[in-house]
């Protein structure tokens, strides 16, 4: 599934095509993703110019002239194409814009979505109401993690993924930088003290920035709207390395939990962080 990596790189990748265009069309080819798209899609935004394109968790965000904001989740496989030459099977939404550039969502698994909101409400959506903080705003410190993090009965790794503690994180990006931190995934959130949070922290931010500039993992079907796939999973120093071995000598191990798969190395993780995120 793209995460907010993926979801950030997406934008970007947009921003240049979509930033300050009109919308000189817009075509829905089947009635619906994982569920309707907007019965009024073509009539508020046809003739619209777009005039900011943004990112909220893992949602896209494209604000119009006409107060009108289009809300895009990619699901499991979806991802835009850029000037597409030719349509394919899986192109559900096409907008084309005055300046004769045309842009296809392609979702083989229609998993995604398409919503449409007054950008005055969109604080009301429902998937926003109760979202943390951005994982790269300054908002989200260590101090701001050990409020939220207190009294949590739950391991850190699960609590880094409920959306209502940090907005967008997801199973790759956590894993990655509970290994950085050097903090064991199966530690109870409020017992993490003051200088691991402020660590963890920390590595958020080096694992996120460091795969938006990879332009994020290749997993499945994801790739960037110019159609290049992302690299960052070769950076990926313990997910999905189940067995092999850890920079420090010891070996990577996997556990599930809530449904996931955490990718973690027993000999390191709670002892000395790593200085800085590796490179490839």
């Amino acid at each position: 599934m793209p995460e907010l990596p993926e979801v950030e790189t997406t934008v970007r990748g947009l921003r240049p095509v979509l930033q300050g265009q009109v919308i000189r069309s817009i075509e829905t080819r089947r009635a619906n993703l994982r569920r309707a798209f907007p019965d009024d899609l073509r009539q508020r935004l046809t003739g619209a110019r777009v005039t900011d394109l943004d990112r909220r968790a893992k949602y896209g965000l494209i604000g119009t002239d006409r107060g009108d904001t289009m809300l895009f989740h990619l699901g499991m496989s979806g991802r835009w194409r850029v000037d597409p030459v030719e349509l394919q099977l899986h192109d559900h939404l096409v907008i084309e814009t005055e300046e004769g550039r045309r842009l296809a969502l392609n979702d083989a698994r229609r998993f995604g979505s398409v919503d449409l909101v007054p950008t005055e409400t969109l604080a009301a959506f429902p998937a926003f109401q109760l979202l943390g903080p951005e994982p790269l705003d300054r908002s989200f410190d260590a101090v701001y993690l050990r409020a939220a993090l207190a009294g949590k009965r739950t391991s850190i790794k699960l609590a880094l993924l409920d959306q209502c503690v940090v907005a967008g994180l997801g199973n790759i990006y956590v894993c990655e930088a509970l290994y950085d931190a050097r903090i064991d995934p199966h530690q109870m959130a409020g017992d993490i003290g003051h200088d691991a949070l402020v660590r963890l922290v920390d590595a958020v931010h080096l694992v996120l920035e460091a795969a938006i500039a990879a332009g994020g993992s290749t997993l499945r079907d994801y790739a960037r709207p110019n159609g290049e796939l992302g690299y960052f999973s070769k950076q990926f120093a313990v997910y999905g390395r189940e067995g092999e071995p850890c920079a420090c000598g010891g070996l990577v191990a996997r556990y599930a939990e809530g449904g996931r798969s955490t990718f973690w190395c027993p000999a390191c993780q709670g002892t000395k962080p790593l200085k800085r995120r590796r490179k490839s």
